[in-house]
């Protein structure tokens, strides 16, 4: 990562990828506005833009797939999804 020095780079990187899956971060945002399959795994109680109850993102249509934790604290599950969804994929 040592060559990445501006958001620019960040987006040529990403632009290289299948899948990105990150945390709720401006990678997220920036590989969606990309047309980018990004996964994003997503605490309970998120920030607004994400929803609620979805799997899918308006911002990002077809890009954004979202895991949401069932409850506070529960990573578990939101990992065991994401590592089959890998698997089917």
């Amino acid at each position: 990562m040592g060559d990445i020095e501006d958001f620019a780079d960040t987006a040529a990187l990403v632009c290289n990828l299948d899948l990105v899956v990150t945390t709720d971060t401006s990678v997220a945002h920036l590989a969606g506005a990309l047309g980018k399959p990004c996964w994003l795994p997503l605490n309970f109680d998120c920030d607004w833009h994400w929803l609620h109850e979805r799997a899918d993102s308006p911002w990002y249509p077809r890009t954004m797939r979202l895991f949401r934790q069932p409850k506070p604290g529960e990573w578990d599950t939101v990992i065991v999804e994401v590592v089959e969804a890998l698997t089917d994929r």
